[in-house]
């Protein structure tokens, strides 16, 4: 009899334990698009606030490139099963900030959590990109980045280059040493063709891609990148590309492991490729600034923040959104910012991080991780320069990627192409225009 109640009451405390609230760990689900290096930095960043405390875990999920990603977390947020956290590209934030109700913005968030959160903690040229005209933080800024010139150190010196090209005629005058030592199929290339060649380089240029400050003062914005300067660099790639010193990268990240494999010695991408560069180049690299050309008055002006940032979706338990709170507090942690810096290549989002960094001597020894934050601060920005916020602007990548390449493959001329990218683009504007009112 004793044994017989001894078990009931062993069973009815083992069914309350299981009932519990307190025993259940709440889960976290994170989509994201890192790759290679990164994806191994995302999961331990997971593990590591897994490990920290008992009440949340924070379980990724690589869902592919940037546009599938999001692409993915807004048809599962129509369909009632969106992730707590999506990783969107700096170019979705127009799309997201006009998404009403699917999104729970970030301080609101840290607010309704009691989480401690300073808007002014974090580096105002990245966070400006992520903000209100009031500066409320509407996505949390995770890998921040801009576009450098990645370089084969080791290639460079056996085709006889002394010095790391500055200028656009510098790198194509390169390219075809590189090519003349036995680079048949790439003197130099790039992925991201619409980031590099149009967004990055009109910001660098101090020329506009539209108007209203490129969108940022107004949806209401036209693009105006068929310029004589933008014709002419296109008419150059189309040149070169005919013999390979150009050899056309893709419109996203596909063809990046072309500089790990030594294939391009000179490549222009993400700096946030520095994570895959160290683990697979098996040669001497630093990266560069973009190049210019010099006779633009006033060149280089500033590069523009890529990469992308956590949004949180609409619709989530409160415990969730506190776990969610919780997760950015760690990652906004200082020692654990200039680590993810230091590893991954991407921006230090926080000021403290950077200053730590500064601080313990990191830049002097790793010069490749500055050279990003040396083009974002290189000029005061100006209304070309301060970043771009374009509706639906995963789709016109897509379009102006689609024009390039007509461009380069001789079905079109250089002005022919982007007159039509521009024409197309502003189409694209105001349709999304009239959705966002």
């Amino acid at each position: 009899m004793a044994f017989r109640q001894i078990g009931a009451a062993a069973a009815v405390s083992a069914a309350l334990a299981l009932a519990t609230p307190a025993y259940a760990v709440t889960e976290i689900q994170w989509w994201h698009a890192m790759t290679g290096g990164n994806n191994d930095i995302v999961n331990k960043l997971a593990e590591e606030f897994n490990a920290s405390q008992s009440d949340y875990k924070v379980v990724p999920s690589y869902k592919g490139s940037y546009p599938d990603t999001m692409n993915a977390g807004i048809a599962a947020f129509r369909a009632g099963n969106a992730p707590h956290i999506m990783q969107v590209f700096e170019v979705g934030t127009a799309t997201m900030m006009s998404a009403t109700g699917a999104i729970k913005p970030v301080y609101q968030l840290m607010k309704d959590a009691g989480e401690p959160f300073d808007p002014k903690a974090y580096l105002p040229t990245i966070t400006g990109y992520y903000s209100t005209s009031k500066g409320d933080m509407l996505s949390f800024p995770f890998n921040s980045s801009s576009t450098v010139m990645w370089i084969n150190k080791d290639e460079l010196k056996k085709a006889g280059i002394t010095e790391i090209p500055k200028t656009w005629p510098e790198v194509f005058d390169a390219a075809k040493k590189l090519k003349a030592a036995g680079h048949a199929t790439c003197g130099f290339s790039n992925a991201w063709a619409s980031w590099v060649h149009i967004e990055q380089f009109s910001a660098w240029h101090n020329v506009p891609i539209g108007t209203k400050a490129n969108g940022l003062d107004g949806f209401d914005t036209e693009l105006k990148f068929n310029s004589p300067l933008h014709v002419k660099h296109l008419q150059n790639l189309v040149d070169l590309q005919k013999d390979k010193t150009y050899d056309y990268g893709g419109r996203t990240s596909t063809n990046e492991a072309r500089f790990g494999s030594g294939e391009c010695a000179i490549f222009l991408t993400s700096s946030g490729y520095y994570a895959t560069a160290k683990g697979t180049a098996k040669f001497d690299f630093t990266s560069a600034p973009m190049p210019y050309y010099p006779d633009v008055a006033g060149a280089p002006q500033n590069s523009i923040i890529g990469g992308a940032s956590l949004w949180v979706m609409g619709g989530k338990k409160p415990d969730e959104y506190k776990g969610v709170a919780k997760f950015f507090t760690f990652l906004s942690d200082t020692n654990r910012q200039a680590k993810l810096h230091q590893e991954s290549g991407y921006l230090p989002i926080t000021k403290a991080a950077y200053e730590k960094s500064i601080k313990d001597g990191f830049y002097e020894k790793n010069p490749t991780l500055q050279t990003p934050l040396k083009e974002l601060t290189n000029k005061e920005p100006t209304e070309n320069s301060r970043g771009l916020r374009f509706g639906n602007m995963v789709q016109m990548r897509d379009l102006w990627s689609e024009e390039i390449e007509a461009a380069l493959a001789g079905k079109k001329s250089a002005k022919e192409a982007l007159d039509a990218a521009v024409s197309r683009g502003n189409a694209m504007l105001r349709a999304f225009e009239k959705t966002a009112k």
